[in-house]
């Protein structure tokens, strides 16, 4: 090992094998006692990247382990389209050639830094004061879109049999979200919907108002997933969890005279007009996609006047609701196909009456007890 002077250049160059491997490039040191300096740091992160690649027999470059990714399970993903978009990001942050052994705490500290300046995004053409006036994205947006993105990648380095001698401590990475709130569908807000519903997409509000699964579940549910005969819908939910819904008689009376409108997909809407370039005839059937159920939800929300109520609340409206009917959080908890107690747990303040009747009960009977003593005396 020794570094040298290129003519071509002001800095220093170094150039070594480490198990076969060649490393050589630019110390952008002009002192040699710097360059070597340099030059012995490349060495502990060559040896690093050889031990990491000869465990996983497989490149390390961000690039190609996020294409492996995707080939072999996020393409899978119930939004794989923000899969992509995510993982994309990270490609365009780092650079196509950054390896997973050069990301340590630092450089993903940087990552999420950068990731909190974004802002959040909206359809259609804005100028730049209306983009500048846009708000920040949240930290849950930050967290789910760049810090538990990059966590997967390592992860599936590491199932490959990659090891990481510096990986980013990922916890204190994470940044604090608020707790979710719980906001409950009232009986006027509930009929101010159903006015403003179009028909043809009454049967797929009225599944998400029965079954309490989240969104991208309900727009993606097949033929295939839904067996009458067992009275079940059984699919994969978010984690790559099996998901068993019941079919109780009211989800069948919504679903079960649907048949025939899609051979895939469960949920369709009717073409209100025409669109050449989307191949779509104004009339026919097509099956409802994530973005359009999303478009169809804004209009009829702003058509209802509703306030203060997004879609995925129509879930903790089911939640509140089955927990005030079943008194039971580990039914809700299967419901809701939560994987731990603590995400059900947000719903136990419709229990708060029932702990409210117990210690009057308690208060009463005490008190009955000490009249039936006065007595006696």
């Amino acid at each position: 090992m020794s570094v040298y002077r290129d003519k071509r250049s002001p800095f220093y160059q170094f150039d070594f094998q480490h198990a076969g491997h060649r490393f050589h490039g630019s110390t952008k040191c002009t002192d040699r006692k710097s360059a070597e300096k340099f030059e012995a740091a490349e060495l502990e992160r060559a040896k690093a990247l050889v031990k990491a690649m000869k465990r996983a027999k497989a490149s390390l470059a961000i690039d190609d382990v996020a294409d492996r990714l995707w080939n072999d399970q996020a393409q899978y993903d119930t939004d794989s389209k923000a899969t992509e978009t995510n993982l994309a990001r990270l490609i365009d942050h780092f650079g196509k050639a950054k390896l997973l052994t050069d990301i340590g705490h630092n450089e993903a500290k940087k990552l999420v830094a950068w990731r909190r300046g974004h802002r959040v995004s909206r359809r259609g053409k804005l100028t730049k004061q209306q983009r500048e006036a846009l708000p920040l994205i949240s930290n849950a947006t930050v967290n789910r879109s760049s810090t538990k993105v990059l966590q997967r990648l390592f992860t599936f380095a590491k199932a490959e049999g990659a090891v990481f001698e510096h990986e980013p401590k990922w916890k204190e990475l994470l940044l604090p979200e608020p707790e979710e709130r719980v906001r409950e569908l009232k009986t006027q807000e509930a009929d101010a919907i159903d006015e403003a519903m179009r028909g043809d997409y009454e049967p797929f509000f009225d599944f998400v108002r029965a079954s309490g699964m989240r969104l991208k579940e309900c727009v993606t549910l097949r033929w295939s997933e839904v067996d009458f005969g067992a009275r079940q819908i059984v699919r994969t939910g978010k984690g790559g969890r099996r998901v068993v819904f019941p079919i109780t008689p009211a989800v069948r009376e919504i679903i079960f005279p649907l048949q025939g409108q899609h051979l895939e997909f469960v949920f369709t809407y009717v073409a209100v007009y025409g669109n050449k370039r989307l191949g779509l005839v104004r009339g026919e059937r097509y099956r409802l996609t994530y973005n359009g159920a999303k478009t169809a939800w804004q209009r009829m929300r702003a058509n209802a006047g509703l306030i203060d109520f997004r879609f995925h609340d129509f879930r903790h409206d089911f939640g509140t609701k089955l927990l005030r009917d079943s008194r039971n959080l580990k039914v809700v908890q299967k419901a809701l196909n939560h994987r731990d107690i603590k995400s059900t747990l947000r719903y136990a303040h419709v229990l708060d009456e029932d702990v409210a009747a117990a210690v009057q009960q308690l208060a009463e009977s005490r008190n009955k007890s000490r009249s039936k003593a006065r007595k006696v005396i």
